[in-house]
């Protein structure tokens, strides 16, 4: 995503400016002169040479990641980014620091909490799960279709790069895997509230921030019969946390879980963020500081390692395109940037310098979001240079002129944890929980919040979010029932299959969708400005707005597998 996602409001005054870290000392820690500092080596240099570097430079190393050359590194020096930035052999430094801001809400995907609702959307056909009649994403990618075929293979397993996975909703309770889930970023108490446990460390199966479960149920809910199901409803979920509860992805997390998904031997992540504090990370932007380069050059560096790793390890990489509505080719000046340790300030982009990651960084399939006509979400970043697919995401203001106009039922409907509906507002205006304490749906909100319960009391909720965030668990499910369905035998009891083919598989299947006429696209009758025109480049084949296509899961497992065709 390109813009924050959070739904919890944070109460407190200050958070902390992890600009490049988050795997840091949590912030209830007693007071010390140590600092806490990510470090990034140059390319080429051994870990034990880049871990003398930081020593000399004052730093005592905490923990390392060698596959990617970081470090989260100690140092009392004032004066140790300075010098681990002018040791030949390290990137550069970025330290862990506090500021007077909180975190701000998303603008798009929480559109749901305050639009109006005209009345509650059409109902499709009734599928397997009672709530299926509201996905018309299922139905769009042909999702339904596809399990017939194929529904999932339980040695698949999809890691879910977020906020947490709450294991207790019942549709995701039978997919998730918990010898494989951990969790990568520990609370921050600025940023995130008081600490659930102890050390800080929520345990796996939890999401405190609730954009995870959603993506998960997206991904892989059961088709068994209750609540809702997802793309690919026999496969396994692996919660890897890198997200705070606050909504923020800082680099540590980032990096050390897709370093883990490729050690482990994670078929499919999905990963529906930007790496803060930078919507653009730039090698050396003149608006910015010698120290901000450096940081951000650090960044670049860690996440294109990160990525190539877990690529040849095996893992498909999905990832959002993201809310800008923006074409990533030509991208406008950020104004947001950086959202920790500093005021934002206007930052021209200049495209051959400057990434949007993990979007942009190398092997990840990027994916534009559309609404449930087929048209390009008005949010929606796009552009020939970066997509490659589209999927459903959502769009609250598709149907002008019809009834399902401004309707939840445009969004996307997805598991979401109760504890989370406890603590969010109806609308910014609306103070009032949409979930009381024992449980209880508030009736203002009963056409964008579910619950569905079984005969022994066990529950589920679900609501509905919009975004890209939620296309791109769209493609990773299909990416996933490829995986179950071409996949082979691997080592020592494995399973899986070559990203590359399964990219190649996906873009071969996805059903050509061809430019709109006018190809300047304008949201003037759903309230948009100029700013969200939208010129749409390429043809039928592929262009800026859907890329090779919407994905289609039932062209995808119907199809014979070709190794090396092209798209």
């Amino acid at each position: 995503m390109s813009k924050r996602f959070t739904a919890r409001t944070v109460a407190t005054a200050a958070v902390l400016a992890l600009t490049a870290t988050g795997l840091g000392v949590p912030a209830n820690a007693a007071p010390s002169d140590s600092r806490t500092f990510t470090v990034v080596a140059e390319d080429g240099v051994a870990a034990d040479t880049a871990v003398a570097a930081i020593q000399a430079a004052g730093g005592t190393v905490v923990s390392r990641s060698d596959e990617v050359g970081m470090f989260q590194v100690s140092s009392d020096r004032a004066d140790f980014a300075a010098r681990a930035t002018a040791a030949p052999t390290l990137i550069g430094a970025a330290e862990q620091k506090a500021i007077g801001r909180k975190p701000k809400l998303d603008r798009v995907e929480q559109e749901t909490l305050t639009a109006a609702s005209a009345g509650a959307a059409a109902r499709r056909g009734a599928k397997m799960d009672p709530l299926d009649e509201k996905l018309w994403g299922l139905e769009m990618i042909q999702a339904d279709k596809a399990r017939k075929i194929e529904p999932g293979d339980r040695r698949v397993t999809v890691g879910v790069l977020d906020t947490g996975v709450d294991a207790s909703n019942p549709d995701i309770a039978p997919n998730f895997n918990w010898s494989l889930s951990r969790n990568f970023a520990p609370d921050l108490t600025d940023v995130d509230g008081p600490c659930e446990v102890s050390s800080c460390l929520d345990p796996v199966g939890t999401d405190d921030g609730g954009h995870g479960t959603h993506v998960a149920g997206t991904i892989g809910a059961a088709a068994n019969g209750f609540g809702l199901s997802g793309v690919a409803p026999n496969v396994s979920l692996v919660e890897l946390k890198g997200g705070q509860d606050s909504g923020y992805f800082f680099l540590d997390p980032v990096v050390n879980a897709l370093v883990y998904a490729g050690r482990s031997g994670i078929d499919v992540v999905n990963m529906s963020f930007y790496v803060d504090p930078w919507l653009y990370n730039c090698s050396a932007n003149p608006a910015d500081s010698p120290e901000d380069q450096a940081e951000q050059r650090a960044i670049i560096k860690a996440m294109k390692r990160a990525l190539i790793f877990a690529h040849n390890k095996g893992v498909t990489l999905v990832g959002a395109l993201g809310n800008n509505n923006e074409d990533l080719g030509a991208p406008r000046t950020d104004v947001t940037s950086p959202d920790y340790g500093a005021a934002p300030y206007p930052r021209p982009i200049d495209n051959e310098s400057c990434w949007d990651l993990p979007t942009e960084g190398p092997h990840v399939i990027g994916v534009s979001s559309v609404g449930p006509s087929g048209k390009k979400s008005d949010f929606s970043n796009y552009g020939t240079e970066q997509i490659s697919v589209a999927a459903p995401g959502g769009f609250a203001r598709d149907g002008f002129g019809t009834p399902t106009y401004n309707t939840p039922g445009n969004r996307i409907l997805s598991s979401y944890p109760l504890k989370v509906l406890q603590e969010e507002p109806i609308s910014v205006t609306i103070p009032d929980p949409k979930v009381d304490a024992d449980g209880n749906i508030d009736p203002r909100v009963a056409t964008s919040v579910f619950k569905q319960c079984k005969a022994n009391g066990e529950c589920g909720y679900y609501t509905y979010l919009q975004g890209t965030s939620m296309a791109s668990p769209h493609a990773a499910g299909v990416a996933a029932l490829i995986v179950s369905r071409y996949g082979k035998p691997q080592g020592r009891g494995g399973f899986g299959m070559s990203p590359d083919l399964v990219e190649q598989h996906l873009y071969r299947t996805a059903a050509e969708h061809a430019c709109p006429e006018p190809r300047l696209q304008q949201y003037r009758n759903e309230g948009r400005d100029e700013t969200y025109d939208a010129y749409c480049a390429g043809g039928v084949n592929f262009n800026g707005f859907y890329g090779y296509g919407i994905v289609d899961a039932y062209a995808a497992v119907k199809t014979p597998l070709k190794p090396n065709a092209r798209p």
